[in-house]
């Protein structure tokens, strides 16, 4: 008896022929060769990913013959504070004067012209030689005017309505003093100067002609007029922008 040792063949390789104990070969069937060829594996499956691309923050698209931004005009918006001094009638007695502090805040709507809101208190110590004091508050607005309107020098005008509330003593029939206060309509007309300092301050000086009311020496309220000046710092909110 005789024994053939064969080693296994490759994978994907045809089985050489085998020697029978008779000495024969078996080359096997042609359908067993065909069978022997392996075939590639499974083609990968393609699975459609979609990608999109990080939105931008920011697109600017330039544009051709863009026209220039116009040049701006006066402060958009100023506070001025300060020192005013007003000059009231009294009944039958001349005058009084009055010193106190003015606030204004103005928002200008153009280069010439705008709104204003005026704040006014002032007060004498003593009238009528009786050391009765005597005082005037006012609250005011309307539009501003600006005839002229430089990078250093600029006027203005207004025409303002509002209230005002005069307290103080009058005189009575039996040669005495009522003391009262007479809190009504008020308008005041004027103009003025402003300079500016420096690219966030001016000083702003104008004089107003101011109608209010107080009693008359029979104890009647009546209209009265008024003269007032007021010089004060101005802060302009922002950087100031001027035309040329």
């Amino acid at each position: 008896m005789s024994t053939v040792a064969q080693d296994n063949p490759a994978s994907g390789q045809p089985a050489p022929p085998v020697q029978s104990l008779s000495g024969t070969q078996d080359l096997g069937s042609a359908s067993g060769m065909s069978n022997m060829t392996t075939s590639s594996g499974p083609e990968p499956v393609r699975i459609p990913v979609l990608v999109q691309p990080a939105p931008a923050f920011l697109y600017v698209r330039p544009t051709k013959g863009t026209p220039p931004v116009p040049a701006g005009h006066a402060p958009a918006r100023n506070i001025s504070a300060g020192f005013s001094v007003s000059s009231l009638g009294l009944p039958s007695s001349g005058r009084a004067v009055l010193s106190g502090v003015n606030v204004g805040v103005t928002t200008d709507l153009g280069r010439h012209y705008g709104a204003q809101l005026d704040v006014g208190y002032e007060r004498a110590a003593s009238v009528y030689s009786g050391g009765h004091p005597m005082s005037s508050l006012s609250y005011l607005v309307g539009p501003v005017f600006y005839p002229s309107n430089g990078n250093l020098l600029s006027t203005y005008a207004h025409a303002l309505i509002g209230g005002a509330r005069v307290a103080g003593p009058f005189p009575n029939g039996n040669g005495g003093l009522n003391i009262g206060y007479a809190h009504y309509p008020a308008w005041a007309f004027g103009g003025g100067a402003e300079y500016r300092l420096s690219r966030a301050f001016g000083f702003r000086v104008g004089v107003d002609y101011l109608h209010t009311h107080f009693y008359n020496s029979s104890g009647a309220v009546r209209g009265q007029n008024d003269l007032r000046v007021v010089s004060s710092l101005v802060y302009y909110l922002g950087g100031p922008i001027r035309g040329h």
